[in-house]
């Protein structure tokens, strides 16, 4: 296979210093607030956010006062959001099923689908106000059956997000707290400013944020790492220039760390993107974002086939997938790493991130090769268990017996042999 870079992005090595700096940085902000609770989340809040409130808490009457002042067309473009989220997720519940089967005669084998208790629901803001990151967490949460949801979103330059918190209210949270970045997710995984801890955190964000997670996890479990956006267009000689440059600075405005790389088979779009993207920088309001995410983070790779395309895309495991090729579906039954794919010109990674259904919180840096994104699904715990009959526990009990001393666990060959003892007068 030949690979041709017509554009490179930074280095391994370069990611790799960035990626410890933030580890160092994360790693001191939690033992703080580990240590301090509400001091040190205060401290944190008033540092990052310039935000330090008697309560970061909203109370019922803000929280109906903010949405007040929205306009009905917001609130009632949140509710169609929701709506199309919310209907997703519902059916993605229904294919969820408890099972109970009888594998042998007397033993009765089972799993049950039961939802995490508490569940803390992280919206980022700082540069936009994430609104949809409400409906993808809170909702899906809701319709999971999470019994309590605390929601938190930072304040975006000293003032409330109202439509953030109109949609964190509408899809179903319970508690909501104007708190951001790393303190955010501390203070929902130890307990500090009146937050009861919570017993998992999901939720997309910043390297900062998605670090958190990682170092938090274990105390309290997690989505996946979800962090800075990436998108990879997969495009043959159907697609057009301007089309692949929309689809690839509609992500990397993100913020200066996005990834936006094109994977094609034609060199003639291979050759114009730069100056198609240079073109559209120059009327696009979020230049300043996704110019840096371009230069130092955007690629153009050059293969000879559709083959080769799934091949590099498959390596890649981007988190969004755009397919602008003559046949789509060959990549949907192709590829296999990948967050979410979009297939064919009619959609694009916007229709996922805003209002189409489907999740957009979803695996970044490669680990889409082992993960998908967040849905229904990650919220609910499946348990097992069993149920066995006198006869079938000294049939298996004769089986355990010998299996326990072939590994020389002798408290464990007790328990089988002290049911054989009992039960083996009902074997036939």
């Amino acid at each position: 296979m030949t690979i041709r870079y017509i554009k490179r992005g930074v280095t391994v090595e370069q990611k790799a210093e960035a990626d410890a700096k933030v580890q160092g940085v994360v790693r001191g902000i939690l033992a703080d607030i580990q240590a301090r609770r509400d001091d040190a989340v205060r401290d944190m809040s008033r540092k990052f956010d310039h935000w330090n409130p008697p309560d970061f808490k909203l109370s019922d009457s803000e929280i109906q006062q903010i949405i007040g002042g929205l306009p009905e067309q917001v609130v009632a473009d949140i509710k169609f959001a929701q709506a199309q989220v919310r209907n997703f997720a519902e059916a993605q519940r229904s294919a969820l099923t408890d099972i109970e089967v009888e594998t042998l005669p007397g033993v009765v084998l089972g799993h049950k689908n039961i939802p995490v208790n508490r569940v803390g629901c992280y919206v980022p803001g700082g540069r936009y106000p994430m609104v949809a990151s409400a409906h993808m967490s809170v909702v899906t949460a809701k319709t999971a059956g999470v019994k309590r949801i605390t929601a938190c979103t930072p304040p975006i330059k000293g003032e409330l997000p109202a439509a953030t918190i109109a949609a964190m209210h509408f899809g179903g949270a319970d508690e909501i707290y104007i708190l951001g970045g790393v303190q955010a997710l501390a203070a929902m995984a130890y307990g500090a400013l009146g937050i009861e801890p919570v017993d998992m955190i999901v939720g997309p964000g910043n390297a900062y944020v998605a670090e958190a997670k990682r170092q938090l996890f274990g105390l309290v479990g997690i989505d996946l790492l979800a962090g800075p956006t990436e998108v990879l267009v997969v495009a043959d000689d159907t697609a057009d220039a301007e089309m692949c440059a929309v689809d690839l600075l509609g992500q990397a405005e993100h913020g200066p760390t996005s990834p936006a790389v094109l994977l094609t088979t034609s060199r003639r779009l291979a050759e114009s993107i730069e100056a198609e993207i240079g073109s559209q920088l120059e009327a696009l309001p979020t230049a300043d974002l996704a110019g840096i995410a371009w230069r130092d983070y955007g690629e153009v790779i050059l293969v000879d086939s559709d083959e080769e395309m799934v091949q590099v895309a498959d390596e890649i495991a981007s988190e969004h997938v755009e397919i602008l090729t003559r046949d789509p579906d060959y990549f949907l039954r192709n590829m296999s790493n990948y967050g979410a794919l979009f297939l064919g010109p009619e959609t694009n990674v916007a229709y996922g991130d805003k209002v189409i259904g489907t999740n957009h919180t979803l695996p970044t840096r490669k680990a889409g090769r082992y993960t998908g994104g967040l849905w229904v699904g990650k919220f609910i715990k499946t348990v097992t268990y069993q149920r066995v009959t006198e006869e079938a526990s000294a049939l298996i009990g004769e089986y355990g017996s010998r299996l326990c001393d072939l590994e020389g666990f002798m408290g464990h060959k007790e328990q089988c042999d002290l049911r054989l003892r009992r039960y083996s007068a009902t074997l036939k």
